[in-house]
């Protein structure tokens, strides 16, 4: 059978031509214009053409120019509905073989293609049926006897045409190698053209991408038609193969080639029914060298003569190789799917991210990067190194050339002192080179997180603020109470011996409150030592000690102090040290008032750097610390008593950490003592002059 094309505007000439012809021996193909057959043509599908032109102008001409060099051994008949003879000279030297008028004629049609082939076939050698195009390639051509060496050189410009033709055939299917479909399409084409098969099926397993990784998924194990030629779509649509039983099933627990008529496929009546649905001769198996990942199906050659067993051993290994193929297909898809959801996970990131490579060229910067570091007036969309600030274009070169990230730090652009920006900058390496190949800069805005934090602290100095006032407020009235009693009764007693004591004992307390009071505020405001001196820890604590006891007056309390066996000299401010340590003999006096005993122990010790520290341990007789109040204690405004502002432990820890030092309150034990902790530096020995 004879494929002819028709290249025509209009499909009435096609009819025309294919009403004209038997049926049995010609296949006629319409097409539009060149561009929509030229698929067609370029893979050599086509016996002959018929071009539909005006030959009145040079467009004529131009059309079989294009169609030349297309196909330029393809046999041309033109069929013009009016034509000039200067046109019609052109159109034969340009190749046409006939330039025929319209309406077509049947049996002038008839016996000019029947001339049109037998030239062909005269200057054509024919291929014997079952001679492989391989064997071809290494038979000589015929030379004319007269020509020297023209035997040789006929050999060998055959065997190079057909290598060339064969090369342009697999760079067809190259061209497709990123397409699934378009790549078995092109490859089922070809299969077609050499063996002169009609109808082929490729089925293949969904991809891992697509079912997950575990298969114990039903689609899994299940076979979907790729690409088929020859076969109805709306019958591949619901028709698949299994790995269960079937074809599939019998292909992938053997690996071997079935064909319908072997003993079988014919012992199983699924097995048939599939073949009798495809209209298919034999089955091969598509291995990618591990598993089956495909069933190819054809049917026999359009003569009836079955394929032979080389001919299906070689489509064997080829559907191997293409099996191979289409496993690659399918990680690009998996690593093209991947790229893409990592390009939509920082799209929509609300951080700026920009990657930018060795050679300092942005590879990605998302939708916020270049919405923050777009320059006004740039017209590209594109973000260039350039428009980065210099800081933190100065931090990626770094990172680029030494492939060490830097720890994320904070900016503040000079143009917009209001944005808080926190940036870090991380590179990427691969295991060889050392040297990173590109860096990621991730920057968030956290101006509205500062902005929250400065209103938290705002907001909490208010609640102190207030809190403090409330109290203090309290305090100094309670503070004022006994003087205001002795002011109102001064002019009707003062003469009253025992009136003037107990106005001199309200006035004594009132003012030793008050001073105490005011020590607490004024060192909770500070936040460095003023003054420096040296002072001997015992003498600190002696004095510590008488004014704890003037604020909390009883005549048991004791101390009972163990200075260890060198003198311990602290440096710092002497006030600011004693009323910490009173604050906290005071507290420890305090948990038992009857009969009260402050033990103080010291040691001295060396850190891993060599610097001197003294630890002081203050230890009541109390009941102890409650888990609670352990917590709490330090914090402002806490007391488990019901005078005083719960200032006292405060006030100590920030005086001792203004020294650099620490304060803890150990874990309470059930029943155990209270214990406070203080650890102070310690400067130095001067080393004495010789």
């Amino acid at each position: 059978m004879k494929t002819l094309l028709v290249l025509a505007p209009h499909p009435e000439l096609a009819d025309a031509i294919r009403g004209a012809l038997n049926p049995e021996k010609f296949r006629v193909i319409h097409r539009l214009n060149l561009e929509e057959a030229e698929p067609f043509v370029a893979r050599g599908m086509a016996d002959g053409c018929v071009l539909d032109i005006e030959l009145t102008n040079a467009q004529g001409i131009w059309a079989i120019e294009k169609l030349r060099r297309v196909a330029p051994h393809v046999p041309l008949i033109v069929y013009t509905g009016a034509k000039e003879w200067a046109w019609e000279e052109d159109a034969y030297l340009q190749g046409a073989a006939y330039v025929l008028n319209k309406p077509v004629r049947g049996r002038l049609l008839n016996v000019v293609l029947e001339r049109l082939w037998s030239s062909t076939a005269l200057t054509t050698p024919l291929t014997p049926a079952g001679l492989s195009t391989a064997a071809l390639a290494t038979r000589p051509s015929p030379a004319p006897a007269s020509a020297p060496g023209a035997e040789l050189t006929g050999t060998i410009a055959h065997s190079t045409a057909h290598t060339l033709g064969v090369l342009r055939d697999f760079s067809g299917v190259l061209t497709h190698s990123l397409c699934a479909e378009a790549l078995l399409r092109q490859f089922l084409l070809l299969l077609r053209e050499i063996l002169g098969v009609n109808r082929a099926a490729v089925f293949l397993r969904q991809p891992p991408s697509l079912v997950g990784s575990g298969t114990a998924v039903p689609e899994a194990r299940r076979l979907r038609a790729a690409c088929a030629i020859g076969l109805s779509p709306g019958l591949l649509e619901h028709f698949e193969l299994s790995f269960e039983n079937g074809i599939g099933g019998h292909l992938f627990r053997s690996g071997r080639i079935l064909r319908r008529e072997s003993r079988e496929a014919t012992q199983d009546g699924e097995m048939q029914k599939e073949f009798e649905l495809l209209g298919a001769e034999v089955a091969v198996p598509i291995l990618d060298r591990e598993t089956l990942i495909g069933v190819a199906a054809f049917d026999g050659r359009v003569t009836g003569e079955p394929i032979a067993n080389g001919e299906l051993e070689l489509i064997f290994h080829l559907l191997e190789e293409l099996g191979m193929g289409v496993k690659n297909i399918w990680l690009h898809d998996q690593l093209a799917a991947n790229h893409e959801m990592m390009g939509d996970i920082l799209r929509e990131l609300s951080s700026a991210c920009v990657v930018v490579s060795r050679d300092l060229a942005v590879l990605h910067a998302n939708k916020a990067a270049r919405q923050l570091f777009s320059r006004p007036g740039h017209r590209s969309s594109d973000l260039e190194f350039s428009d980065l600030p210099q800081l933190l274009g100065s931090k990626i070169y770094q990172v680029l050339r030494t492939g060490a990230g830097i720890a994320t730090f904070k900016h503040q652009p000079p143009e917009e002192p209001q944005k808080v920006f926190h940036v870090s900058v991380v590179p990427f390496v691969r295991a060889q080179p050392s040297q990173p190949h590109a860096a990621l800069l991730v920057v968030e805005d956290h101006s509205q997180a500062e902005a929250f934090r400065r209103l938290e602290i705002e907001t909490a100095n208010l609640r102190l603020i207030r809190t403090m006032a409330d109290r203090l407020a309290h305090e100094v009235g309670n503070a004022l109470v006994p003087l205001s009693t002795h002011q109102q009764l001064l002019a009707e007693k003062f003469k009253d011996p025992e009136f003037r004591a107990s106005l001199d004992v309200a006035l004594s307390d009132s003012v030793k409150r008050v001073s105490r009071l005011t020590n607490q505020m004024r060192y909770l405001a500070r936040d460095a030592v003023l003054t420096k001196e040296a002072v001997a820890l015992n003498q600190l604590i002696d004095e510590a000690f008488k004014e704890a006891f003037r604020h909390q007056p009883t005549r048991s309390a004791k101390l009972q102090f163990e200075n260890g066996k060198h003198p311990i000299i602290l440096t710092g401010d002497r006030a600011a040290l004693r009323h910490a340590l009173a604050e906290i003999m005071l507290n420890a006096i305090q948990a038992n008032t009857a009969d009260a005993k402050v033990a103080i122990h010291t040691e001295t010790e060396n850190d891993n750097d060599g610097r001197g520290w003294v630890h002081i341990e203050v230890t009541d007789n109390g009941s102890g610390f409650t888990a609670e109040a352990a917590q709490k204690a330090p914090t402002p405004f806490f007391t488990t008593r019901t005078v005083g502002l719960g200032l006292g432990l405060c006030v100590s820890r920030k005086i001792v950490e203004v020294h650099q030092g620490r304060l803890v309150i150990v874990n309470p034990t059930s029943g155990k003592p209270g214990l406070v902790r203080l650890s102070l530096p310690l400067q130095p020995s001067p080393v004495p002059n010789n």
